[in-house]
C-alpha cells in the first residue's frame, strides 16, 4: 500500500462511516477490523497498521490499491436503477446476468454510496443463522446469545426502524433450499418496508422455475414474491469494454478490439487482459 492508497482509502472510509451512521456500524461489518484500527485511520495514527490490514479496509470501502478505476457499464447503470426503484419502493426483485457481467461490484459500489443498504454474498456453507448473523453484522449488531427467532425479531424490528432500507442478496443461487426458503419469512415480515434483491447467475431463474414445476415446497412463492419475473442483464458489449480500458489508461483503439474479442463478455477477464496489454508495454 503507498501512502496515496493510504489516503484514498482513508477518505473513502470517512464517507463510507456518514453513510452507514457509525464507526462502530462498519467495522462491526468488517471481519478481523476493530473500531479502534478504523479510528487509527483516520486519525493518521498509521505506524503500525500492518498492509494487510489496509487491503482488507481498502477491499471493503471500494477502493484498489491496484489502480484499477471502475468505469459505468450498461449493466452497471441498470443495476444502480434497479437498486434504487428498491429501495425506493420496497420493491422485491430477482437480477440474473452471466458470470463476470459486474453484478458484484456495481452492488458493492452502491452499497457504499447509499445509506441503509446492505449487501450480503451468499455462500453454500450457510445455514439461517448464518444468515442472520451477517444481516445483523452489515447493520452494526451483535447476534452472541440470541436464539434464532430472537435473531430474526432483532433483524425486523431493526430494518422496519429505517428509511427505505434495502438487501442485496448477491450470489443467491449458493443458497441451500431451506436458507432460500427462508426468503419468505423475511418477504412477509418486510413487505412494504423494505427492498429486497436476489441476485445471481441464470442458475437461480432455472432452479426455480424448475423447482415451481415440479411443485416443490416453497417454491411457487419465492416465483411470486419476485413478480413472476427474472430481469436479465444484457451481454457485455464493445462499448462496455472500451469504456474500461480507456478508463484504465488504454487507448489504442487495436488493442481495445483485441481485448473485447478475447474477453468472451467477462469483466473479469477484461482486467487480466488490461493488466497484461500494461505490462507489456
Amino acid at each position: 500500500m503507498t501512502h496515496q492508497d493510504k489516503i484514498q482509502t482513508v477518505e473513502a472510509l470517512e464517507k463510507f462511516i456518514l453513510q452507514k451512521g457509525s464507526q462502530n456500524q462498519v467495522a462491526a461489518g468488517m471481519s478481523g477490523v476493530s473500531a479502534a484500527t478504523l479510528s487509527q485511520m483516520r486519525n493518521h495514527k498509521w505506524e503500525l497498521i500492518a498492509d494487510e490490514m489496509w487491503r482488507k479496509v481498502a477491499k471493503y470501502v471500494g477502493v484498489s490499491a491496484s489502480g484499477w478505476n471502475h468505469a459505468e457499464t450498461r449493466n452497471s447503470l441498470e443495476l444502480e436503477e434497479f437498486f434504487n426503484d428498491s429501495q425506493q419502493f420496497s420493491l422485491v426483485m430477482a437480477i440474473t446476468g452471466k458470470a463476470g457481467a459486474g453484478k458484484s461490484k456495481t452492488a458493492e459500489k452502491y452499497e457504499g454510496e447509499n445509506k441503509n443498504a446492505f449487501l450480503l454474498s451468499c455462500n453454500e456453507y450457510w445455514d439461517k443463522r448464518w444468515f442472520l448473523r451477517e444481516l445483523l453484522a452489515k447493520m452494526g449488531k451483535d447476534h452472541a446469545g440470541l436464539t434464532l427467532p430472537e435473531m430474526m425479531h432483532k433483524a425486523v424490528l431493526l430494518l422496519k426502524s429505517l428509511e427505505s432500507p434495502i438487501i442485496i442478496l448477491d450470489e443467491a443461487d449458493k443458497l441451500a433450499d431451506n436458507v432460500l426458503l427462508f426468503f419468505i419469512t423475511l418477504y412477509n415480515a418486510l413487505e412494504n418496508h423494505c427492498g429486497i434483491v436476489l441476485m445471481a447467475t441464470h442458475f437461480l431463474e432455472k432452479r426455480i422455475r424448475r423447482g415451481v414445476a415440479m411443485e416443490k415446497k416453497g417454491y411457487r412463492e419465492i416465483y411470486s414474491r419476485v413478480g413472476l419475473r427474472f430481469i436479465e442483464l444484457e451481454n457485455t458489449s464493445y462499448s462496455d469494454v472500451e469504456k474500461i480500458c480507456r478508463a484504465n489508461g488504454i487507448e489504442d483503439t487495436a488493442i481495445i478490439r483485441t481485448i473485447s474479442k478475447d474477453c468472451d463478455g467477462d469483466l473479469r477477464r477484461v482486467r487480466r487482459l488490461i493488466f497484461s496489454h500494461k505490462r507489456a508495454s
